[in-house]
């Protein structure tokens, strides 16, 4: 596909320090349309309380600047946060899209959380299930899906203009690349994946989907292509493949399970809707000894 580098849509970034995401609206340069990237909804899980406050807040922005939403999109199933796409939808319209894999994500974690016949497992709970360098329009303008997967198999990237939207394929430069060890993670896959965005333009801008501030630096969302193929501490300056497989390995070994993972599995695989009991009231499962 042709890359439309003339094209450069605004950005803005909300970043949420409870689960340290970054949730973007970008909006098309030619028209009032925007796009929603990778949202989040606030749970305190050891109250079991669900709030709003991060998702009123690209609400209240999209509402004051008079912007049309055409397009809610999730990089992945993500394992850290809660997603808020539904309950932007009700309120500012919208598609909400994710990568085709998700499939496979679902029958993985239909049988971890023991779902019933009644949990489809065929994405149907999306309006749309991108396959890899599917196209779509925000406003004037036309973007690209493409298949990155390594963390999860259904992750994407996002390609909107001169702006790229990694999810969880790789983070700032000094702070790598994500995880590669949940079910149907593959640290060769991952790898394979990042090269695909570092074939991109050099200049073409990167925005992560999280950031730790590594060595107490300020927290930091953006980049280029050409930054992280000389920087980027796991991949950057002609990191092999066996190189990185075995770093990967051994990093993913010694991390913890992200604190949110069963509230965030169950929600995000239907798409950002709670699941809820016979009587129809919204519950959670904890799977013991199941991840």
């Amino acid at each position: 596909m042709t890359r439309h580098m003339d094209i450069a849509p605004e950005v803005t970034g909300f970043f949420d320090e409870g689960t340290n995401t970054i949730t973007y609206i970008v909006k098309d340069p030619a028209s009032d349309h925007c796009a929603i990237i990778d949202s989040v909804m606030d749970i305190d899980y050891a109250a079991g309380r669900i709030t709003s406050q991060a998702a009123d807040q690209l609400i209240a922005e999209i509402k004051r600047r008079g912007l049309t939403l055409d397009w809610i999109i999730e990089t992945h199933v993500h394992a850290d946060h809660l997603s808020a796409a539904p309950y932007l939808q009700e309120t500012l319209g919208g598609k909400i899209g994710v990568g085709a894999r998700i499939m496979e994500v679902q029958d993985t974690f239909g049988k971890v959380f023991n779902e019933g016949t009644e949990f489809q497992r065929d994405g149907s709970q999306f309006d749309a299930l991108f396959e890899d360098g599917d196209s779509y329009s925000v406003g004037t303008m036309t973007c690209q899906a493409l298949s990155t997967p390594g963390h999860t198999p259904a992750c994407m990237v996002h390609i909107m203009g001169d702006a790229c939207f990694v999810g969880d394929t790789l983070f700032m430069p000094d702070g790598g690349s994500a995880r590669a060890d949940f079910p149907g993670g593959d640290a060769g896959e991952l790898y394979d994946s990042i090269q695909r965005v570092l074939a991109l333009p050099g200049e073409m801008r990167l925005f992560m989907c999280h950031d730790y501030g590594p060595n107490g630096r300020a927290i930091a969302w953006e980049t280029t292509v050409a930054e992280q193929r000389a920087q980027n501490i796991h991949v950057g300056g002609g990191k092999t493949r066996e190189e990185f497989i075995a770093f990967r390995t051994e990093r993913d070994a010694q991390l913890a399970v992200p604190k949110l993972i069963i509230p965030a599995l169950q929600v995000n695989m239907r798409a950002g809707h709670v699941p809820t009991d016979e009587a129809g009231n919204p519950v959670l499962k904890v799977p013991v000894n199941g991840l």
